[in-house]
């Protein structure tokens, strides 16, 4: 194995292992914080979609995911699946 595959796999791991999408962090967030402070936590969302003051945006994939509904800005609720 070359050293840059050797590089390459070590990223990959410390990637996986300091992802934000985890219970630690879904434990901080809290209905009416503000989009801004989930987005500092969390990073930036996978996909988002709304429509007339409401929004919803995902972190994650299908297998482990943090979901959060807004109100305007605010978090309205939120759920997660898959969280270690």
């Amino acid at each position: 194995m070359s050293l840059r595959s050797i590089a390459l796999l070590s990223f990959c791991v410390l990637l996986a292992a300091c992802s934000k999408i985890n219970q630690e962090n879904y434990s901080k967030l809290s209905t009416g914080m503000p989009k801004a402070q989930v987005e500092t936590l969390l990073g930036k969302p996978t996909d988002c979609s709304g429509a007339l003051g409401m929004s919803s945006c995902t972190w994650g994939d299908k297998n482990s995911f943090i979901s959060v509904q807004y109100a305007g800005d605010k978090v309205l609720m939120f759920s997660g699946q898959g969280l270690k």
